[in-house]
Parts: C-alpha cells; sequence; structure tokens
C-alpha cells in the first residue's frame, strides 16, 4: 500500500461533466486543480459506461438559441468535427483530452474518496481533506486544499463533511409549487441501463438468462414503445428504484439486477416473440453501471424552485442557464401503469443562481451537477448534463477566485459576484442577460467600422415549396422600424392572406407575446408572387418580430437553400412532434406548438422592406455573446467568390496589445448531442469564419500579426509576442465554413 499527500487550489471530486467542467475553469483561471473521478472514464452518465445523451437548455430542439457555449459547448463542437457518427469511445476521448490540455490539472481516475476531515458545529463547518483510494494501483492519497467541490451528483462529499441535504420531494406547501405532493415523501427519480443493438447479416439467436424478466407479465409491452433497431436512450424508460422505499445509492445493486432482467426481457420479448423483424439483430452492447438521476440535493444559500423557471426569474447572481423541461418520471419507473413523465416547458432558458452552488453550513464546499440546491420539481429540468456542465464551469471559476482573494463562496456573492460574471463572460461561458463590460478588455474603448454590413435581411433562394396546413411564421431583428415584408408564395386561387406582427416579450424568449399590427393582402391566383405586407412598428429598443401568417389551404410558401442568421422560421403544430421521448410533452405551450424542427435549415422566403442596424459593427464589443433581443454580432454583406471583409477597431492612443480573442457565430440554434440523436449535414458549422488573419496598422500600412487557416472553433485566443504598437487592429475574413457572410461575435483585446 502507498501513502501519499496531493495539495492543490481545488480538489473536484468526481469526473461527471460538471466536475469536468469546474476542473478546467478553476485550472484556467490559473489554479492548481486535483481532479478525482471513481470510474476508469470520464464524462459520468455520458460516457461509454452508461451512453446517456448529453442533453441542455436547447430541451432537443424546443428551444431556440439554447446551446450552451463555454467548456461543453467546445466539447459538443469539437465532437462534431471528431466524432460525426457518435462513437461513444470517441467521446470519451474528446473529454479525456479537454481535461489533459490542461497543465494544471491532475486528474487521479479509479480513485474511491471514502473518507472527509472536517470540523465544526451543525452551522459552520469546514473540509480539511478528503481520502481516496486508488484501485489497482493500491495508492492511499490524502487530498489538501481550501476549496472543495463535490460533483459526485450523489453528493457523498459533502455527506461526510455535514453539509445539509434533502432526498425526495418537498409537500407544496413549503415552496407553493403546483407539481409537488401534498405532502413530503422520499420519492426520487430512478435509475436507468441502456442497450446497443446491430444488424449482424445473418440469423442470430437468443436465449434468455435465467434471470431475464418476462415483460408480458408487466404492463411494458402496453405503456412503452420499442423497436428492433432502437439503441441506447429510446430507452431512458428503463428505469426504476425512484419508490420511497428504495434508495438508489444503498439499493443500487438491488437496482441494476432488476434493470437487467428487464433489459433481457426486452431483447427476448424483440427476438422470439415473432412481432418484430429481428431475426439477424444481435445485443452489441448491455450497461453494467445504472444511471443514476438523482439522490441527495445540497442546502445552498438558495433553493431554485419551480415557480423560478416557470418565471424565468431573474437574478442579481446569475451565473448559468437552464431550459430542459421540468421533466418529472413516475415512481415506479418502467412499471407504471399509468403514462410516462410530466414535461412542462419554461418560455425560454432561466438563469441559475451562484447561491445554490455552495453549501448553507460548510464554508468551503460548492457543487455542481444535480446535487445543487433545488427542489425537486426544479431539479427535474436542471440535472441534463450540458445544464451540469455550465453550472461546473461556473462553480470552478468560483472557487478560483476564493482561493485567490482568500475568501468564502458567500463572500463571493456579497461582495464580488459582478467580478465571477465577468470572468465567466470572458472565457464565452453560458450566462443570458448580462454584457461583457470589464475595462481590461480595451476594445471597449475602441471605434469600429468595416468593410460592409449586411442592412436588409433578404431570405431569397427557393429551394421547396411549403404547403399551409397550418400557421407559419418567422422571426427576424428589429434595430430601428420596420415598414412590413415581402413573403414569396404561390396561390392556388384568388384569397386573401392574413399577416400579423408580434413582438417575443422578454429578451431570451422567441414566442409571440404581444400583438403589435396586422394586414390582409387580396392575392391573385398564380406561381412565385413576392407579395408585399405592410406592417409598420417602431419598436423602443432592439428585439425581434414574431410574424405569423395564418392557415390558409390556398397558399404556398417557399423555403430558402440556407439558413440566414438572425432569422428563424416556425410551424404551429397541431399536436407536438418533439421526439417519440418527450410524449407526455404539454401541448398547449406557445414553445411546444411552435416548432422549427419539421423546417430543419431551410426557412421561408421572405425579405424586410426596411434596413436594420441588428448586424452593425459595433455590435462586436456591445458585450453580448449570445442571441438575446436580437443577435448581437457583425454579419457583413454577401461575401462575393473571392473577396474578404473586415472589421477595424481604432483608439484615440495607441496600445500595446497582448492578447486579442475572438468569438466567431456558430448557431447556437443548432441542437447537438455527444452520440449525436439528429445527425446534422455538416461537421464544421457553416456560419463559422474559416480563414482569417489579424493585421495592425504600422508605418503607414497593415502589418499581418496572426494568420489563420481551416478555422472550426468559435472561441480563438491569439497571444501577440510581437512588440506592438499601434492605433489600429483589424481582423480580415478571407472565407467562412459556407456561409455567404462574414460573422463575428466579439472581438477583445488586452
Amino acid at each position: 500500500m502507498k501513502y501519499e499527500t496531493v495539495r492543490s487550489d481545488v480538489t473536484v471530486i468526481g469526473g461527471g461533466l460538471a466536475g469536468v467542467s469546474a476542473a478546467i475553469s478553476a485550472a484556467r483561471m490559473g489554479k492548481k486543480v486535483a481532479l478525482v473521478q471513481n470510474r476508469p472514464v470520464l464524462g459520468g452518465n455520458s460516457s461509454s459506461e452508461i451512453r446517456v445523451w448529453v442533453l441542455g437548455a436547447t430541451g432537443l430542439g424546443v428551444n431556440r438559441y439554447a446551446r450552451e457555449t463555454g467548456i461543453i459547448g467546445e466539447m459538443l463542437v469539437e465532437n462534431q468535427f471528431l466524432n460525426p457518427d457518435g462513437n461513444p469511445y470517441y467521446w470519451d476521448l474528446v473529454v479525456l483530452e479537454r481535461v489533459r490540455k490542461e497543465p494544471n490539472i491532475q486528474l487521479f481516475l479509479n480513485t474511491n474518496v471514502y473518507e472527509v476531515e472536517a470540523d465544526g458545529d451543525e452551522n459552520s463547518r469546514r473540509i480539511h481533506a478528503a481520502k481516496g483510494f486508488m484501485m489497482g494501483s493500491e495508492r492511499m492519497i490524502r487530498f489538501e486544499s481550501p476549496m472543495f467541490l463535490d460533483c459526485t451528483g450523489d453528493g457523498l462529499v459533502g455527506f461526510l463533511a455535514g453539509a445539509k441535504y434533502r432526498i425526495g420531494r418537498e409537500a407544496k406547501h413549503e415552496f407553493n409549487e403546483e407539481w409537488a405532493p401534498e405532502e413530503s415523501d422520499n420519492v426520487t427519480l430512478g435509475s436507468t441501463m441502456f442497450f446497443y443493438t446491430k444488424d449482424a447479416g445473418h440469423p442470430v439467436k437468443f436465449i434468455a438468462p435465467s434471470f431475464a424478466k418476462d415483460i408480458t407479465k408487466t404492463a411494458i409491452p402496453m405503456k412503452r414503445v420499442f423497436k428492433a433497431g432502437d439503441n441506447g436512450c429510446y430507452y431512458w424508460w428503463i428505469e426504476w428504484g425512484g419508490e420511497a422505499h428504495i434508495d438508489t445509492i444503498h439499493d443500487n445493486e438491488m437496482i441494476r439486477d432488476e434493470l437487467w432482467s428487464v433489459i433481457y426481457g426486452i431483447w427476448d420479448y424483440i427476438k422470439n416473440s415473432g412481432k418484430f423483424d429481428a431475426e439477424t439483430m444481435t445485443l452489441e452492447w448491455v450497461g453494467s453501471v445504472p444511471g443514476k438521476r438523482e439522490h441527495r440535493r445540497f442546502i445552498g444559500d438558495y433553493i431554485l424552485t419551480q415557480n423560478d423557471l416557470i418565471n424565468q426569474k431573474q437574478f442579481e447572481d446569475n451565473i448559468a442557464f437552464g431550459g430542459w423541461s421540468m421533466d418529472l418520471h413516475p415512481p415506479e419507473g418502467m412499471y407504471a401503469s399509468e403514462y410516462v413523465s410530466k414535461l412542462y416547458c419554461p418560455d425560454g432558458n432561466y438563469q441559475i443562481p451562484f447561491r445554490s452552488l455552495y453549501s448553507k453550513n460548510v464554508e468551503n464546499l460548492m457543487f455542481a451537477g444535480r446535487n445543487i440546491s433545488a427542489t425537486h420539481v426544479a431539479f427535474g429540468s436542471t440535472r441534463v448534463m450540458a445544464t451540469c456542465s455550465v453550472m461546473g464551469e461556473a462553480a470552478g471559476a468560483g472557487a478560483a477566485l476564493c482561493v485567490e482573494k482568500g475568501i468564502t463562496p458567500r463572500e463571493v456573492y456579497q461582495r464580488h459576484i459582478k467580478e465571477l460574471q465577468q470572468t465567466l463572460l470572458w472565457y464565452d461561458a453560458s450566462i443570458i442577460g448580462i454584457p461583457y463590460n470589464d475595462k481590461k478588455d480595451l476594445a471597449l474603448n475602441a471605434k469600429v467600422k468595416a468593410s460592409s454590413q449586411l442592412k436588409r435581411i433578404k431570405v431569397e433562394d427557393p429551394i421547396k415549396t411549403y404547403e399551409n396546413s397550418t400557421d407559419i411564421a418567422f422571426i427576424f431583428p428589429v434595430e430601428g422600424k420596420v415598414d412590413g415584408v415581402e413573403i414569396l408564395l404561390d396561390a392556388k386561387e384568388d384569397t386573401i392572406v392574413e399577416v400579423e406582427l408580434w413582438d417575443t416579450g422578454k429578451p431570451e424568449n422567441y414566442i409571440p407575446h404581444k400583438f403589435k399590427v396586422k394586414d390582409s393582402v387580396s392575392v391573385k391566383k398564380g406561381e412565385k408572387q413576392w407579395v408585399t405586407f405592410n406592417l409598420p412598428w417602431n419598436p423602443a429598443q432592439p428585439q425581434n418580430a414574431f410574424v405569423i401568417v395564418r392557415e390558409n389551404e390556398n397558399i404556398t410558401f417557399y423555403q430558402n437553400e440556407h439558413q440566414v442568421t438572425g432569422t428563424l422560421s416556425f410551424i404551429r403544430e397541431k399536436k407536438a412532434n418533439i421526439s417519440r421521448l418527450l410524449e407526455a410533452i404539454n401541448n398547449d405551450q406557445l414553445v411546444v406548438q411552435w416548432s422549427k424542427k419539421p423546417l430543419k435549415r431551410n426557412p421561408f422566403c421572405f425579405r424586410m422592406l426596411s434596413d436594420t442596424d441588428a448586424f452593425s459593427p459595433d455590435k462586436v464589443t456591445d458585450g453580448y455573446l449570445r442571441p438575446y433581443g436580437g443577435p448581437h454580432m457583425w454579419l457583413s454583406e454577401n461575401m462575393e467568390e473571392g473577396r474578404e471583409e473586415w472589421i477595424e477597431l481604432e483608439w484615440d492612443q495607441s496600445i500595446k496589445p497582448s492578447e486579442i480573442h475572438l468569438v466567431f457565430n456558430d448557431d447556437v440554434n443548432e441542437d447537438l448531442n455527444n452520440l449525436h440523436h439528429i445527425k446534422t449535414p455538416f461537421e464544421v458549422f457553416p456560419e463559422l469564419v474559416k480563414d482569417y488573419r489579424i493585421e495592425a496598422y504600422l508605418d503607414n500600412e497593415w502589418k499581418v500579426l496572426v494568420e489563420e487557416k481551416d478555422n472550426r472553433k468559435r472561441r480563438r485566443v491569439h497571444n501577440i509576442v510581437e512588440d506592438v504598437k499601434t492605433n489600429k487592429i483589424r481582423l480580415v475574413v478571407e472565407s467562412t465554413n459556407g456561409s455567404k457572410y462574414a460573422e463575428v461575435i466579439a472581438i477583445r483585446v488586452k
């Protein structure tokens, strides 16, 4: 047995996506980090051991402009390029590589923490060390640091340290939550295991093991949908262990055995019942580690609730966002005789407060993931892994700030929350509604101009038609006044077309909110007509217009060949068609009814009748890193073949740049996950700038400082090693990965 001590600034225990993001975040802020994981791979429920899709605020495409940026955004975009087929082992590599590239992280795999040294009374405790055993190597390791992060999911570290926590469902009267039961109980969400199949190309027999469950004697065949070729997350409902008399931790092995019995029972039913075309199908992989959903939830200085999510409450300590539906499953799991789950989607993304990420009574304990300070109902949304990851990034940055200043997380909230928010934004983290305005960014004081800017939105290249069997709509940004729109359509007969313009309410929402103006136009029979609709509107501040064309069986619309940034198109579905995974979703919600998914990346053809300043050059220094009441990015005019576009920053006095940060558009409206539930038709986002150079104006001419080819990343940081003194810097876009426009979100200079 080998005994050793590891001293670091921050100890992160738990190597799921929350822990990985926390460790990377703290490391990038210059802190030494010990990342401790009890499994042989990183990624937690997303790893090849369990294989859950990484889902988040996009809600499988329900929400708009909701894909997370920051560390999880980097990993998902990298995975899109390196792993287009969604291989779970390649995803393991993407996560591992991201950790290995951080020199400040020491990684300890296969290391189980079994003891925590902490002292103090129940209301004021402090952790001094955590002890772990590294299996295989027989190493006993004592981890010491001023800050500890519990990203274990089950909350083991906080439990051992004496942190206050909750298990189960709160009573309705405690937080006035509509979905809470009348009395509190120990009911949780259960655990799940998946299986994968493949076609062997020849007949394959299957003889069920003795422990396989006869599912025909259960409610499963009547209440669940499965097919011979389904894999992985389509079987999310193979879930058990949520009832009050079962504990998802202490009964973990019993739960695993029950899940195994059902998996092999389902496969026996598929292979041998004669009801499926499965003669040549075989099992490729069966999970052996239950994917846990819920156990301890720690108590922080703020407990996030159902009402906070539904009302999209604004928090002064906003450090991350979520958007997944509140998704609660029946306690009986797969054996439930009633329907599968309850789902309710917020109208858009909601904020998560920093106070929900640190312990109320352990002064140097933070947490991120499914164990944060939230009620059971709110946890039903915050528990998904992309949301856990953005909370991890915030917790890691918060812990780093605590170490740097020698303070507690509570003191960060009380005195340094704006500094934490600005730090997160500097690293392109997932925050909504807060602009970056830190004085260390010299670009904020620069005058900005560009070779051109997109002034008039025109979605004009039709490739196919769409029958008007329901209401359709499109969104475009308004900065200035709106005169109206032209819409490309066919009329089968003479008819009257009714069009309405609505605002979208909150800047983070993309649904019709308040009616503003309408127009009805008589249209003659004919094809490919550009029909003008007068919709005058002059809002006091920039925002999006939601234009609805009411259902008309005589009208056919045209879809464009390419998506145009800043615009979205929708159809109003009469019955939600979100996903077979979400059959219990509430069809009365506007965010569900107005769907963009059937249209993919082919919006309706329309033209604005007035100019907009929504894509002006100064957007690259307005501080916003994602759409919020508008796109918040510079778009050039249509780039002709071989034509370069540039954007320039000029200062009144010379500066000496040491770093130049660029943030390019990677279309956060596009839904991604690690195993590619829906595969995109590209491996690199077309909107991303591909080839570019950075130039400084020296001795009356432009000198190249940086030249980059084949870029496929959203955020690029360039260190300027030369001793440069200049009052003008410009980014020259030579080409894109497919967009007609140069698209730049932010330029920062340090």
